[in-house]
This record gives C-alpha cells, structure tokens and sequence, in this order.
C-alpha cells in the first residue's frame, strides 16, 4: 500500500490547528523539529498531567485527507492541518493499518504507528459538532475514531508535500490499532 502527503504541518506553540509549511523535519525519537508535541517523554497536556515520564507515543500526529471529503458531505470545511496533524496523506487506509507498521516517507524518513488518535472535545471548540462525524460506532457498538493515527520517528529526514508514503506491515499477526 502506498500514497503521497499532501500537506505538512507544525506549531512550536500549544493550538488546535498548526499552520501548514513548505517541509517539516522529523528528528529520530523526538517527532517533528520544533513543534509543540516533539519530545521522548509525552508532551499533550492531559497526558503529561497523568504521568509526565509517560514515553512519547504521539511524536507525529497523520490523517488521511479522505476524511475532509467525508466531512465535508456533512457540511463541515476543513483543510490540512486544521485538526492539528503533522501529515496529511491521500491513498492509504491509515485506520486499517496494525499497530507497528513502517511508513517510509519521502526519501528517508521512517514512522512506526502507534495507534489512534483520540480525539477530545476541542474538536467541537473548532466546529460544532464535528466530533460526532470523527467519533461514532460501527453496527456492532464498538467506537470508531476517523481522527487519525499516532506514531513515533524511527528515521529522520525532511518531509515535503507530494512525497511518497511506502507502508511495511509488522511480522506476526494483526494487531488493530487503539487510542493512545
């Protein structure tokens, strides 16, 4: 499975949304060079108040550009980095990957997926009612989140919209993605 980035983002301060930019850096265990949310130990807010030695499993924050679209049929506008993501992809299923996944971004760059992004009510703040379209349940009750997925940089390099994403699935078996 493979797709492009459509979009980079990063904000150095704590916001909802992060401005877009030309390239972002990752750095090697840390995340996205001088964002908000780049560190070894967690850096969002609710999670550092738990336990601030928690290890960093949301460095880079990706969504699937889909997801605009499927918003946008229920009369909501948003663009890339709006809902606070770093990358912004078009072609890969990024909800259906494992856990442990490889993206290999651009020319060098690796990400490990961690799990899903839980989204909270800051969404709402943003537009009201949106995150009842990225939170939801399937028939069988279970709860879906369509806000993205987490993940960790394996290997640095610069990311720059139009690059290419190579996935390599994890040996073993499937193990489905959960919010982290």
């Amino acid at each position: 499975m493979s797709g492009r980035v459509t979009a980079v983002s990063s904000n150095g301060e704590y916001s909802f949304t992060k401005p877009n930019r030309d390239s972002v850096r990752l750095l090697a265990g840390l995340g996205v060079e001088g964002d908000v949310h780049a560190g070894v130990t967690v850096k969002h807010r609710s999670r550092v108040a738990q336990d601030p030695t928690q290890p960093n499993l949301r460095q880079v924050h990706l969504i699937h550009e889909e997801l605009f679209a499927e918003v946008g049929e229920e009369g909501f506008k948003v663009a890339p980095g709006e809902l606070g993501e770093n990358i912004t992809t078009r072609g890969i299923d990024l909800l259906a990957l494992p856990v442990g996944t490889l993206l290999h971004v651009g020319d060098c760059a690796v990400l490990e997926v961690t799990g899903l992004r839980n989204p909270c009510l800051q969404i709402d703040n943003f537009q009201d009612g949106l995150l009842k379209q990225v939170v939801g349940r399937d028939e069988a009750g279970r709860i879906v989140r369509k806000a993205g997925i987490m993940s960790i940089v394996r290997e640095g390099g610069v990311v720059r919209p139009g690059d290419t994403i190579d996935t390599a699935l994890p040996s073993g078996p499937h193990r489905p993605l959960d919010r982290v």
